[in-house]
């Protein structure tokens, strides 16, 4: 089977292409930069371009969709509908199976479980974006118009994960600097986060499955920690004291004001504040898969770093 990766050189890009490239598939790399792997084959195109789009698929069997846009509410707004339907017209025409790899922003502030059947209920400019864009695939689903997967994620962690992964930017990081560690609004709450090697290993055996298409799934998580836990297990394996400092929302709001990145993330600030809880469970007994720990999941993120992978 050829397996063409839309958005490679990104995290769970990365991943995925790693796993794949163990079972000797072919995988083609797709990305504007002309990002390559040895033992793959790279191309150049800007999946904003329909026409571009279709060409660099032509020719494969199932295709993921795991691009990533600059964490900009308006730059979602305008490009992500457009890249979904240019992948949807273009998985049509080649007649291949789609494999999105989705977030949860969707579904808002919830209380107990995010599971599949949890109602979309955006509460933030980027969740409105990404329930509108996700409905487009939904709605040609429905149609019986293609063979597609929706499957989501919690906030990742582990190898290739540096750029985007909060374990890592706020602890993980400092803690490798010799600084504190820090935390956003309340280290109390439980929160899930998916290891990247676990997002992957899940979006082939997905992809493979007949029986699996046309459906949501959540990708396997572990059961979630509450963030000063985490921070203790990440300074334990590092060898550090578990130093480390709140943020709350006056402080970002002060902090937004001379940096875009955590401007655009104050509106996810309610992730923080409240239990986010992301279960696996449908996918964890359909495949009798078990994720990985944190505890195995921190320690073998930490090496990957110091490998200098």
């Amino acid at each position: 089977m050829k397996h063409t990766i839309l958005g490679a050189g990104g995290s769970v890009g990365n991943s995925l292409a790693n796993q794949l490239l163990k079972t000797n598939e072919q995988i083609r790399l797709v990305s504007l930069s002309n990002y390559s792997i040895p033992g793959t084959e790279s191309f150049q195109a800007d999946i904003t371009s329909y026409e571009k789009t279709l060409k660099s698929i032509m020719g494969s069997d199932i295709v993921y969709l795991c691009a990533g846009l600059p964490y900009d509410s308006k730059i979602w707004n305008d490009l992500w509908p457009k890249i979904m339907k240019n992948v949807i017209d273009a998985c049509k025409k080649a007649d291949a199976r789609l494999v999105f790899f989705d977030n949860v922003y969707m579904y808002g502030k919830v209380e107990g479980k995010m599971v599949e059947t949890t109602p979309y209920n955006p509460c933030s400019k980027k969740g409105e974006v990404s329930a509108k864009t996700v409905m487009l695939l939904e709605n040609e689903i429905n149609k019986g118009n293609i063979q597609a997967i929706i499957a989501r994620s919690a906030d990742l962690y582990g190898p290739y994960s540096k750029e985007t992964s909060i374990l890592y930017l706020l602890a993980i990081e400092k803690y490798l600097k010799g600084k504190s560690a820090q935390w956003f609004i309340d280290a109390n709450q439980y929160h899930s986060f998916t290891y990247t090697v676990d997002s992957a290993n899940g979006m082939i055996l997905l992809a493979k499955c007949e029986e699996c298409c046309n459906q949501i799934w959540h990708l396997p998580t572990y059961n979630p920690l509450n963030g000063e836990t985490l921070i203790h297990m990440i300074a334990k394996e590092i060898g550090t004291a578990p130093d480390y400092s709140v943020l709350n929302r006056w402080q970002l709001k002060v902090i937004s004001m001379f940096d875009k990145t955590v401007s655009e993330s104050y509106e996810m600030l309610y992730q923080s504040e409240f239990t986010y809880y992301f279960d696996s469970t449908k996918f964890n007994t359909f495949f009798d898969y078990k994720p990985k720990s944190y505890y195995q999941g921190i320690h073998d993120t930490i090496e990957f770093i110091k490998r200098g992978s």
